[in-house]
């Protein structure tokens, strides 16, 4: 059995997923790469079977018929062996050996007495043309170097929370959780991050910058404009986040602190698009989705209406939106998103 399944969704990736898997490829026979060709109408499939075939040991080659990025990755949980699992962007990859130590971690508790559910790492934002890479990292929040619970953790801050690049889930866990992505939906890797974390009970953080994640091509799903046209999709996940946290009735204190804010950030994000979209009709969605929120989870609401995430992206007025969305300029060009 694998100790790392990773899983690399492919769609018409032929340009730079050689990188990706080159990258995965430095964790040698403990790691089983997963390529799932999602109706890719390149060369992606053929350089997906030219990896298996020179690395049969390791490299899996997957093709279906085009489902998206959540259809690719069910079928990377479906299909992976490893005792952990990982999701890894095609235009992504990660630091050799950051990878390495990471790989030692998870040999090390699985060798030990209890069981490990999720490893944390951080992750770089490696935006075209930026001279400084943002890196989003955990040191103040989380205790480094051990397993603990949730009765460890200390708060996050506004701008960070937990992200699919940043997290190793135990495979098990994940199949436990029953979560099964949309189909055909761009951003589900925030469903990814979110809904197994309810069944997280044990984390290890260890400080290293493991994921180095791509932005700054203008076709990204990330991209603003890009965003902006595929808002209906950011709300269907965001909404779909929504249910899951009204139905969670024992988390932990702090479990539950985390996933509100998680929460409070995606709002936020989807509430900020609504604005930068600058129509009638992208308003009255914003204010249907924080309704939806209302009406689904009213206490939670509360919580999230009133932090200052909440407040910022709900300034009365036309005023109010401009000034949410100059606010939201400034701290993309800070931390270098999108």
């Amino acid at each position: 059995m694998k100790l790392l399944s990773v899983t690399v969704p492919c769609y018409n990736s032929q340009e730079y997923m050689k990188n990706c898997v080159d990258s995965l490829l430095t964790g040698g026979e403990d790691v089983e790469i997963l390529i799932v060709d999602d109706g890719s109408r390149d060369d992606t499939l053929k350089i997906a079977r030219e990896y298996e075939a020179k690395y049969p040991s390791i490299v899996r080659a997957i093709h279906q018929e085009n489902k998206g990025h959540g259809g690719a990755v069910n079928t990377g949980i479906e299909n992976a062996t490893g005792l952990y699992f990982k999701v890894v962007d095609s235009d992504d990859w990660v630091n050799a050996e950051a990878f390495r130590k990471a790989l030692e971690v998870l040999r090390t508790c699985v060798q030990g007495p209890q069981t490990l559910d999720l490893l944390i790492c951080n992750y770089v934002y490696e935006k075209v043309g930026a001279r400084r890479k943002a890196v989003m990292r955990y040191r103040s929040s989380l205790p480094q170097d051990r397993i603990f619970g949730w009765d460890d953790v200390k708060s996050l801050g506004n701008s960070h929370y937990l992200l699919m690049h940043s997290m190793i889930y135990r495979t098990e866990l994940l199949r436990e959780s029953g979560i099964k992505l949309p189909e055909h939906t761009f951003y589900v890797d925030n469903l990814m991050a979110f809904i197994p974390l309810s069944y997280v009970r044990t984390m290890y953080y260890l400080d290293v910058n493991l994921y180095r994640y791509f932005i700054g091509r203008s076709d990204q799903s990330v991209n603003e404009q890009v965003m902006i046209g595929r808002v209906d999709q950011q709300i269907k996940v965001n909404k779909l986040m929504i249910d899951h946290m009204a139905k969670q009735k024992a988390l932990n204190k702090n479990q539950r602190k985390y996933m509100i804010h998680m929460l409070t950030i995606i709002t936020t994000v989807s509430s900020i698009m609504l604005i930068r979209a600058k129509t009638d009709e992208a308003y009255e969605k914003k204010v249907e989705l924080w309704k939806y929120l209302k009406n689904a989870d009213a206490k939670n609401y509360l919580t999230i209406r009133l932090s200052l995430l909440g407040r910022f992206c709900n300034l009365p007025g036309k005023g109010g939106r401009q000034v949410s969305g100059a606010v939201y300029k400034v701290v993309q060009k800070i931390y270098g998103f999108n």
